[in-house]
């Protein structure tokens, strides 16, 4: 049975010094799971502008559904300008306010999330009023929520943080955001313990860290799992955790085990650090194919 999943937040794009590129977390997981074989939803906002135009024609083109879409005219289709000097850290200038700060609750969207199996979301989509005041009312109508922590500086603080965390089911996000959101409620040093302190904390089933290219780290049913990860000729890192979360996201939905789901999650993030860009197309077979090697 297929899985139903909205994904809601930012759709934009990143502007790099090799030209623009379509983008955003939430944009590139939907992008992500659609080529894993579902068909999610995206909720977002752009202007009605050529950028705007550029950005449904890009999602059409790979398959997503436009209808939860929505179109203004008072904001600009969202821009981020990306500094990719450091292959392996991005850092990102996001314009504000852009239309994505504006995504507007309505019947068609509450009744897409009440009827969806997963809601994923970020906390940058959060740093606006109004589409932060649709985001926790589509939290209430959603029966399973997955909060991918995605922490752009200056566009969030620990209360904004703790809400949305208290929403989630399962969270996702990488060592340094552990550090930071850690540091906020005294967790201690320790990463294992850090984790687990933050799941009894706000009643999380499943928490995720992602390491970059020493792997992940998976809780889930209280207990640890692991992947070491793998080494690859980076091009560049951009989307390579939008794909690990649509990836670990595919494996758990399929009732597949903790490390199994894992390790297909970091081979997928891996592949996608090899190409250019955020979304490239990369096959179930494809993955299996760089797994096999590892598996003997």
């Amino acid at each position: 049975m297929e899985t139903n999943i909205v994904c809601f937040g930012e759709m934009l794009w990143d502007v790099l010094p090799t030209g623009k590129q379509p983008g955003g977390a939430p944009m590139n997981v939907a992008v992500h799971l659609k080529n894993l074989g579902h068909n999610p939803t995206m909720v977002s906002r752009i202007g009605r502008d050529d950028l705007g135009e550029e950005l449904l024609d890009f999602v059409t083109q790979k398959g997503l559904s436009t209808h939860l879409i929505q179109q203004g005219e008072t904001h600009l289709t969202g821009v981020v300008k990306a500094n990719v000097s450091d292959k392996n850290e991005v850092t990102y200038k996001i314009v504000h306010p852009v239309a994505w700060d504006y995504i507007q609750s309505n019947e068609a969207l509450e009744a897409a999330v009440a009827h969806s199996d997963v809601l994923v979301y970020g906390s940058l989509a959060a740093r606006s009023a109004t589409s932060a005041e649709t985001l926790f009312r589509l939290l209430k109508k959603a029966s399973f929520k997955v909060f991918d922590v995605n922490l752009r500086a200056p566009y969030y603080d620990s209360e904004l943080i703790k809400a949305l965390l208290i929403e989630a089911n399962m969270v996702k996000m990488n060592l340094q955001e552990l550090d930071v959101i850690a540091s906020w409620y005294g967790l201690g040093g320790d990463e294992e313990l850090a984790v687990v302190r933050l799941a009894e904390l706000f009643d999380i089933q499943t928490i995720c860290i992602t390491k970059g290219e020493n792997g992940a780290m998976l809780w889930t049913k209280g207990q640890f799992y692991q992947s070491a990860g793998f080494q690859v000729e980076v091009k560049d890192t951009i989307g390579s955790g939008d794909s690990f979360l649509a990836a670990l996201l595919t494996c758990l939905l399929q009732g597949k085990k903790p490390t199994e789901s894992l390790q297909f999650a970091c081979a997928m993030g891996s592949l996608v650090a090899t190409y250019r860009g955020a979304t490239p197309f990369v096959t179930v077979s494809e993955i299996q194919s760089f797994l096999t090697p590892h598996l003997i």
